[in-house]
């Protein structure tokens, strides 16, 4: 199967642009500007206010930007397909698409852009391997590498990049852990698969692309020779449960499914996360009395983490496209419409949410976010990621009740459409 053709993981195609009618046309919006990247949610706030639902010309994307319309399209997959949520946002150049041609490069589709009534089928597999008993599994592990890390920093002393340090590793160490790859070989799946937000959400340069489609080709090749040596030789990890899935199911759930399932668990489990952790630090450690509380009481944090993700979420957008024709508050929308769901702006709603542009760890509603998004996709993974940033800001709000953030620093953000986390956070103690 190839990277064009239907159930492909990856469509590399970039189908024409399909405009609706009805709506303001937006000129000027985009997510790849500076002020964007520095502080989205001032611009947000003026087009939520102004315009809910316009058209942005140079991306090419409906935007909605209220609760109540993205929670609608999110309900509605008949209407909105999510089938190009895994897709590069703009055409990939001829020599990157020659890479990614290879007869061997052949994941589907399976998760985040499958449709029904295959999604379902495959999710209920899928969600098993987020059981309970794996979580409690995995808390051990995910602390002891939290003490681990918190040790290296400190033997480093401050000042030290936390991305690098803790907020990068952490979370791509435990997914690694949770399907079940070798620990020897972290290293190598970090790099194959540290820049794939650049290619299916940003705008990478010819050379980049080309780079990034190399390792893509290497991470699958690594994921389908990991599920045959598990085929052989099960163990109690995710991959396990999928093959025995898979035999005890083989028309339920293909031997290609549990490849490709495990060839995007790696990244939907690790940049996000990693970027919720840095998102984490960049509210709390300025607010002295919110981390002071944190540290003497952690029965605060998981709150304090739900005002993170609503405030400051790891995951600004995401994306639909119209099956067929439709229409929102009077706007006609054709089929094959391309949609970017802001919710960033709808976690900043005022009539949700009081104050909206005030950090509150005691927020009461805090959780009523959508930065996992909303229906049949929720995120899988939002367990384990709350799991994980519980346990990394009680263990790091414990060790390092004086830790801040480095003053006068510039942050740096990837450009693109949908993720947002700082690639580099220094902080210090002491």
């Amino acid at each position: 199967m190839s990277t064009n053709e239907e159930g492909a993981y990856h469509n590399i195609s970039v189908a024409p642009t399909v405009k609706p009618s009805g709506c303001p046309i937006d000129h000027d919006f985009t997510t790849f500007n500076a002020d964007y990247l520095t502080n989205p949610y001032a611009q947000l706030k003026k087009l939520r206010e102004e315009n809910p639902i316009f058209y942005s010309e140079k991306l090419g994307f409906l935007v909605i930007t209220r609760m109540e319309d993205v929670v609608d399209v999110f309900r509605d997959h008949d209407v909105y397909s999510s089938i190009n949520v895994q897709d590069p946002v703009f055409p990939i150049c001829k020599r990157a698409a020659a890479v990614l041609a290879s007869d061997d490069f052949n994941p589907v589709a399976v998760m985040s852009n499958r449709q029904q009534p295959d999604h379902t089928r495959i999710r209920k597999y899928t969600r098993d391997g987020f059981s309970g008993r794996r979580m409690k599994q995995l808390e051990p592990y995910i602390r002891r590498r939290c003490d681990e890390l918190i040790d290296d920093m400190i033997a480093h002393g401050g000042p030290v990049d936390f991305v690098k340090a803790f907020g990068h590793p952490l979370p791509g160490q435990i997914i690694f852990r949770f399907i079940g790859f070798d620990e020897e070989d972290d290293d190598q799946i970090m790099a194959w698969t540290g820049n794939r937000l650049a290619f299916t959400w940003g705008n990478p340069s010819e050379d980049e692309q080309v780079e990034i489609a190399e390792k893509m080709v290497g991470y699958w090749r690594y994921c389908q020779s990991h599920v045959a040596k598990r085929f052989k030789n099960r163990t109690d990890d995710l991959t396990s449960e999928l093959l025995n899935a898979h035999e005890a199911n083989p028309t339920e759930l293909s031997y290609r499914e549990v490849e490709s399932i495990i060839y995007g668990h790696s990244f939907a489990g690790h940049e996000i996360v990693s970027n919720f952790l840095s998102n984490a630090l960049l509210c709390l450690l300025p607010r002295r009395d919110d981390w002071a509380a944190l540290g003497k009481d952690p029965s605060l944090i998981p709150n304090a983490l739900e005002e993170v993700l609503r405030y400051e979420s790891p995951q600004t957008s995401w994306r639909r496209v119209t099956n067929v024709d439709t229409d929102i508050e009077g706007v006609k929308i054709p089929a094959g419409t391309q949609v970017f769901l802001s919710l960033a702006a709808a976690n900043h709603q005022p009539e949700l949410f009081e104050n909206p542009t005030n950090f509150d760890i005691s927020r009461k509603n805090a959780k009523k976010h959508i930065a996992f998004g909303h229906g049949i996709h929720f995120c899988l993974g939002a367990r384990l990621a709350r799991l994980e940033g519980e346990i990394a800001i009680e263990a790091l709000s414990k060790r390092f009740p004086d830790l801040r953030l480095v003053e006068d620093q510039a942050l740096e953000y990837s450009a693109n459409i949908t993720f947002r986390g700082p690639s580099k956070l220094h902080i210090t103690w002491g």
